[in-house]
């Protein structure tokens, strides 16, 4: 007998679009405790703003890919463990490296760290594809997203740090750098690697090996030019359309993770005549 996936599979509405509920958390939360800060002029504000500047929009982002209309692609559990262990081995390797590079080749150096800083945020989604692909079956998009969300927080928090204690710097400098990294986060580290691990799963899942190893390779070389072009640029307009290509490669990603995810979820049910 023929099979037909059933129309409609329950999941709460509030969680399927709880993305919508950080990012709206998430600015009021950066809006008050970054007033607060300055009405009081106390400096123990500062971590909670650098955080909560750093994670809205990237968590924002993981949630959406995360939520299909079946349910989460990625048991919670795992997610928490490529975000953290994802952002603090990948910022700690790339740092280590890319201090090296720079004592051996000076400015050329900038070359490198877009192989650097995407080869290391691979590292522990490798470890959770080899651990724990059953479960993950499906959603290397969400674990590449994790991966690159983890990174990116603390990358933000840090040029933050930054900009607050640069000679011309101060709060005004901290709050710009939090808001602009924020709203480009979706259109760097989180995109890169997110499309790079969607294809590592895709190259384990499908029986085309051939067309699985060539999407590999054209993601993590894609990843890695645009990067590049992105660190050895100030042009605005060539950031604007790195910017574009990278969300617009995150976003079909992503929803072609949600059909294929509902298709294999739904229930099925006879076919009829």
């Amino acid at each position: 007998m023929n099979q037909q996936p059933a129309a409609t599979v329950h999941y709460p509405w509030y969680l399927r679009f709880s993305w919508t509920l950080a990012l709206a958390i998430g600015i009021i939360a950066y809006v008050a405790t970054f007033v607060i800060m300055l009405l009081t002029r106390n400096p123990t504000m500062v971590p909670s703003v650098l955080l909560v500047g750093a994670v809205t929009i990237p968590l924002t982002v993981l949630l959406f890919a995360q939520s299909s209309r079946v349910g989460p692609l990625v048991p919670s559990g795992t997610l928490l463990l490529t975000v953290g262990l994802g952002g603090l081995f990948g910022i700690c390797a790339a740092g280590l490296e890319e201090t090296i590079a720079a004592l051996l080749l000076g400015n050329e150096s900038i070359l490198l760290v877009g192989v650097i800083e995407e080869t290391a945020k691979l590292v522990v989604p490798l470890i959770v594809l080899a651990l724990a692909h059953r479960s993950t079956r499906g959603g290397g998009i969400v674990i590449g997203i994790a991966a690159g969300m983890g990174f990116a927080v603390l990358e933000t928090m840090g040029y933050g740090f930054n900009a607050l204690l640069a000679k011309n710097g101060g709060l005004g400098a901290l709050d710009a750098t939090l808001v602009v990294r924020g709203i480009l986060v979706p259109a760097g580290h989180v995109a890169w690697t997110g499309a790079i691990c969607a294809a590592l799963w895709y190259l384990v899942e499908t029986s085309r090996k051939g067309r699985g190893v060539l999407a590999l390779l054209v993601s993590y070389v894609g990843a890695i030019v645009l990067h590049t072009a992105w660190d050895a640029t100030a042009s605005g307009s060539l950031h604007l359309l790195i910017g574009l290509v990278s969300v617009a490669a995150l976003l079909t990603l992503t929803l072609l993770a949600h059909r294929a995810f509902v298709r294999s979820h739904l229930p099925a049910v006879p076919a009829t005549a």
